[in-house]
C-alpha cells in the first residue's frame, strides 16, 4: 500500500469526490505543499489552487494508484522513454523519472509553472537516475503534431472527465503511439463525466484496451492500451 504524508484526495474539499462538473474549483489562489511517502521515495508536491487551474492543482488518488503500478513494473519503467499527459502537478511522471525513466511532462501552459517547481523539488540528492525530466505544453489534438512518436509508456492519470476532448485525447493518443507503445491509463470511473462510454467506446475505436487493475472502494480502474494496426474502425 501507498504511505502518504497526507490524504492524497484533495482535503481542502469536504465531499468523498470533490472532483467538479464545472471548470472552477476555487475563487483564491492558494499553495498547499504536501509530501507524499511512495515506495521509498518521498515526494514534495506543490499544489497551486485557484480558479484558473482548477482540477490540475490536485494530486488525485488516480495518479497514486498508477505510481503504485508502475512500482511494481519499475523493470518495465527503467531507462524507457515516458510521456505523461496531462500531468498537472506532475507526480506520475516525476516518480517514473525517480524509478530511472526519460521522462517529458505535459500538460497546458497554465499549468506548467507548478510543473517545473515540482521537478525542481523533487530532484534526488544523487541527481535523477538517467536525466531530468522535460517540461512542454501540449495541447491535446492541436499541437501533438510538435511530438515524436515513438515513445515507449504514455502515462495518463484522471485526465478522462471532459468529454468534449475525449476525441481529442485519442487523436493525440494516435500520434504519439507506435505498435509497441504501452498507455496506462488511471481513471475514476466517473458516470456523470462519462469516463466509463470513453473506456469502453472512444478508445477502444483505435486502441486495444485491457482493464488491469481495479479498486472498488475508490471506484478507479487502471487500464493498459496499445495501438491497433491498420486503420480505425
Amino acid at each position: 500500500s501507498v504511505n502518504r504524508g497526507h490524504s492524497p484526495t484533495m482535503i481542502c474539499a469536504g465531499d468523498d469526490d470533490p472532483f467538479p462538473v464545472e471548470d472552477c474549483l476555487f475563487a483564491e489562489t492558494f499553495t498547499q505543499d504536501t509530501a507524499f511517502s511512495l515506495f521509498g521515495q518521498e515526494l514534495r508536491i506543490q499544489q497551486v489552487f485557484g480558479a484558473n487551474l482548477g482540477v490540475a492543482a490536485a494530486v488525485w488518488e488516480a495518479a497514486l494508484q498508477l505510481c503504485s503500478y508502475l512500482e511494481e513494473r519499475s523493470a518495465e519503467v527503467r531507462g524507457r522513454r515516458v510521456i505523461e499527459l496531462g500531468a498537472g502537478t506532475g507526480v506520475v511522471g516525476i516518480f517514473a523519472a525517480r524509478l530511472g525513466a526519460i521522462v517529458t511532462l505535459t500538460d497546458l501552459p497554465l499549468t506548467l509553472p507548478q510543473l517545473r517547481a515540482n521537478v525542481s523539488a523533487n530532484m534526488p540528492s544523487s541527481g535523477w537516475p538517467a536525466t531530468l525530466p522535460t517540461v512542454l505544453p501540449l495541447s491535446w489534438g492541436q499541437d501533438h503534431i510538435n511530438f515524436p512518436s515513438d515513445w515507449d509508456l504514455v502515462l495518463c492519470a484522471d485526465i478522462v472527465y471532459l468529454p468534449e476532448t475525449y476525441s481529442l485525447l485519442v487523436k493525440t493518443l494516435v500520434h504519439l503511439c507506435k505498435n509497441t507503445t504501452v498507455v496506462y491509463l488511471s481513471s475514476k470511473m466517473r458516470k456523470e463525466h462519462e469516463t466509463p462510454r470513453f473506456f469502453e467506446e472512444c478508445l477502444p475505436s483505435r486502441f486495444n484496451v485491457e482493464l488491469v487493475h481495479r479498486d472498488d472502494g475508490q471506484n478507479i480502474n487502471i487500464y493498459r492500451a496499445s495501438l491497433r494496426e491498420g486503420k480505425p474502425v
